[in-house]
């Protein structure tokens, strides 16, 4: 779910590819079966979707909007002051209070979800995130992928000295918490560099709840309360 973009490797930094930060609040430990609605509640206009019915607003597509303008071209947010950082979590505060009431059995989770901004910017890639990393390693993109049932794939793709490609993906399954929170333990990460490419490390695990989703954003709160918030990819035709 995506978010379930990405939080607790215990290893390397290396581990930290995509990860859901643990946050201040305990989520939920004991399993819910993830199941898919029979119907959404309109409360205001509707907008299908995947042939799904979701209840939008003027409201809320405006902070959609928003929030959107306030982190894209920002490396993540990386390039954000600490004031601007409040101003996204003022904003994504605000949004929750349109979220569905149970956004984990939401359909529209599913699909590819680019990762555009993390209130801790090294959380999503790790080391290769952290100012020190920056200086070799250029991020070209952070992607999640939701696919049905259960299904989690983070990469994040990288440019090493300005000239080797590179990218570490971790692949793991999704497991619905409470109407909420979803956990999603990975396989070991994978690490592709050129013409090499091996696995390494052991299995993480991250929990993330999801506070708000619509056709366009999905919005993510670490264990620890890193926010993150995901746009979804445009597909070309």
């Amino acid at each position: 779910m995506a978010a379930l973009f990405l939080a607790t490797p215990a290893s390397t930094s290396l581990t930290r590819a995509l990860q859901l930060s643990r946050g201040t609040r305990e989520p939920p430990t004991s399993p819910l079966k993830l199941t898919l609605p029979r119907r959404w509640a309109h409360k205001t206009t509707t907008r299908t979707y995947a042939s799904i019915s979701m209840p939008v607003s003027s409201k809320s597509e405006d902070l959609v909007a928003a929030i959107l303008s306030k982190v894209m071209q920002t490396d993540g947010g990386v390039s954000l002051t600490i004031d601007e950082h409040k101003r996204v979590a003022e904003v994504a505060q605000e949004l929750q209070e349109f979220c569905v009431d149970e956004p984990v059995k939401c359909p529209l989770i599913f699909g590819e979800w680019d990762v555009v901004y993390c209130s801790v910017p090294t959380s999503p890639g790790g080391g290769y995130r952290s100012a020190f990393g920056r200086l070799f390693f250029r991020t070209k993109v952070m992607i999640q992928v939701i696919e049905a049932p259960d299904i989690v794939l983070n990469k994040v793709s990288f440019s090493a000295l300005g000239f080797l490609d590179g990218e570490v993906s971790l692949k793991g399954k999704l497991k619905a918490l409470d109407e909420k929170w979803i956990q999603v333990v990975f396989e070991p990460p994978e690490l592709k560099v050129g013409a090499l490419e091996f696995k390494y490390g052991g299995e993480s695990e991250v929990k993330l709840e999801i506070t708000y989703i619509d056709e366009k954003i999905r919005l993510g709160k670490g264990s620890r309360g890193s926010l993150f918030v995901f746009q979804r990819r445009k597909t070309t035709s």
